[in-house]
């Protein structure tokens, strides 16, 4: 096969376009560039981090469907990239299959990752992997019985949210109203209706007993309630299905709060046996899915023992360590995998790590003290260019390699706090 790419602002353009245009878009966006690739961003706010490498952006909502129509027909991409979850996704399968548009890695699997019941179902029901126990329900009383069923204590997130947003752990029943009330607020996606089109045999919660409107209770966002997984660490496989076949990065460790990354390493020291079902369980979910692209599929470890938690068809926040841990990224891999060029061996540089720096308030950020953040060997940063914070926000990284991972994560850690954010 081969690959030609034409050059970009000419009619002969390789033209691919970004949906969701955040600091994982920009540097997925940088890495086309680099191959000649014209590229398209669109986000939900104006000034994306995405927007401000892009030959051109846009500003829509991308769960109205119509909208998203337009604007592909105007543009006319050779490839569209999802990348964010709060998609019109049956508007990405009905342009797949009326004209041959190619969705990375598919439409289908965009739907199916949208939310959390349609990846865990598959993994669950259709592929039988090891999660914890789990159910879904959209009404407080029937999200009350599937707490006292699946015990305390217990995970809640919206189906459809990112970044841990909306998520509590239930440790006691006066935390079950103020864990409903959260998720409510924090979800991403348009509405009960939409996301009923994303769940596989929606219309009724094979796991809930079929009673969650009982005594009148109204429907509201539809939540899973998780059980608590005891796990000694969790990791990210970030598997790339190019056209040579499947490549599965070395194990990404990371640390996560209130379900948002903080910190992330690699490679993760595993025993052999849980690196091998770690693999296999990250082999078996993307095939799955299909189509090519990076994958992040976050698992749960035990001694041994290997849970799914999560997967994600696009780069994922904890492989911003891949900056400095590999002669590849993520984002690079990304980029040649959906342009259907070649995945060669990845080289690890090292021991490597990133640090998150988060800003809390409101205003537009802005960096200081960027040279003592620099001031160390192998530290990189990556300013993200967000345009504001409003609460709290990721705003920048730092990664760096060392000999060892704990020196690696230390040198990311002091260059992320040497760095002082100011809102104005």
């Amino acid at each position: 096969m081969s690959v030609t790419i034409g050059a970009p602002l000419t009619a002969t353009a390789t033209r691919v376009m970004l949906l969701g245009s955040g600091e994982l878009g920009k540097e997925v966006a940088i890495e086309l560039q680099r191959l000649g690739v014209e590229v398209v961003a669109v986000d939900r706010y104006a000034g994306a981090p995405a927007h401000q490498v892009a030959h051109r952006a846009h500003v829509i909502d991308m769960l109205d469907g119509s909208a998203l129509r337009a604007l592909i027909a105007s543009e006319r991409p050779d490839v569209v990239v999802p990348e964010i979850e709060a998609i019109s996704t049956p508007t990405l399968q009905e342009l797949e299959a009326e004209g041959g548009l190619r969705v990375v890695p598919t439409a289908l699997a965009a739907r199916l990752t949208m939310d959390r019941e349609g990846i865990r179902r598959l993994a669950a029901e259709e592929l039988g992997l090891p999660t914890s126990p789990y159910r879904f329900e959209d009404t407080f009383a029937g999200f009350s019985r599937a707490v006292r069923a699946i015990g305390l204590p217990c995970v809640v997130k919206p189906v459809m949210s990112s970044s841990g947003k909306g998520q509590s752990v239930v440790r006691s029943a006066d935390d079950v109203a103020p864990a409903w009330e959260h998720a409510q607020t924090g979800g991403r996606g348009s509405g009960r209706a939409a996301r009923a089109e994303t769940r596989p045999g929606a219309g009724g919660d094979a796991g809930a007993g079929g009673d969650a409107g009982a005594g009148g209770d109204a429907p509201g966002e539809r939540v899973i309630v998780e059980g608590f997984v005891d796990f000694d660490y969790e990791i990210t496989m970030l598997t790339v299905r190019h056209v040579g076949g499947v490549t599965i990065c070395e194990p990404v460790g990371h640390v996560q709060v209130d379900g948002d990354y903080r910190e992330s390493w690699q490679p993760q020291p595993m025993a052999p046996a849980a690196l091998a079902r770690a693999r296999a369980m990250a082999a078996d979910i993307t095939a799955a899915l299909g189509g090519w692209g990076i994958f992040g599929v976050e698992l749960f470890v035990k001694g041994e023992e290997v849970i799914f938690s999560e997967v994600s068809p696009r780069p994922h926040d904890t492989g911003l360590v891949t900056l400095a841990s590999q002669d590849l990224s993520e984002f690079a891999l990304h980029a040649r995998a959906l342009l259907g060029l070649p995945v060669p061996e990845i080289l690890q540089l090292g021991p490597s790590a990133s640090c998150a720096v988060v800003a809390s308030g409101q205003g537009v950020p802005v960096f200081e003290d960027v040279d003592r953040a620099l001031a160390e060997p192998t530290v990189q940063l990556r300013l993200f260019g967000k345009p504001e914070v409003l609460g709290h926000r990721r705003v920048a990284v730092a990664a760096a390699r060392a000999e060892t991972i704990a020196a690696a994560r230390a040198r990311a850690r002091r260059a992320a706090e040497a760095l002082t954010v100011r809102l104005v």
